[in-house]
């Protein structure tokens, strides 16, 4: 408003006593309408979407395990390996494996990958339950320095790889995810 810089003003008004002004106090009324709607939203999709899915039959839970597995698991081969950080997936790709393929439950491994810092007892103990392999047949846990530069957020109980050593069950896997990319129309 005056044309000078902020510096002149500055020192022009430094003998001047400054009290500042208290904030005032926001009545919080919850979350604002916007938030409100996004929630609703949210809501109403995943009741859609659950209607949508309903009871999945025996062949819907094959496809849904070699899908998810073509987008998570290792594609190497004498291996079956998946990792992921929601325990609801790692959960999902258990059933599957545990459902069509004889495993044996003792050759199942999994590894931690937690950082530095989060509660390595908790996670463990987390992930144990989800997937119900015994702890002993985890291996040493990966704890990772964190990079603020590259991630600010962390999983709390970190990220899961469970393996399987079976050349014949990855292969098997790798022909349903064939089968399911060679259906007629798909693109590619």
């Amino acid at each position: 408003e005056l044309g000078v810089s902020h510096s002149s003003v500055s020192m022009w008004t430094r003998e001047v006593p400054y009290v500042p002004r208290r904030p005032r106090r926001r009545v919080d009324n919850g979350p604002n309408r916007l938030a409100r709607e996004r929630a609703a939203e949210i809501l109403a999709l995943r009741e859609w979407g659950r209607e949508a899915v309903g009871d999945l039959s025996e062949r819907d839970l094959l496809i849904a395990g070699a899908a998810l597995y073509a987008g998570e698991g290792a594609k190497g081969d004498r291996k079956v390996s998946f990792a992921n950080t929601n325990p609801r997936m790692v959960a999902l790709h258990l059933t599957w494996l545990r459902h069509f393929f004889a495993i044996d439950e003792s050759r199942l491994r999994a590894r931690l990958y937690l950082h530095q810092g989060l509660d390595l007892e908790a996670a463990m103990e987390h992930w144990i339950d989800v997937t119900g392999i015994p702890g002993a047949q985890f291996g040493r846990p990966y704890r990772a320095e964190a990079d603020p530069s590259i991630r600010r957020s962390k999983h709390p109980m970190g990220c899961l790889t469970v393996s399987y050593a079976s050349a014949r069950t990855h292969r098997a896997i790798m022909g349903l995810m064939d089968a399911l990319l060679a259906c007629p129309g798909f693109p590619g």
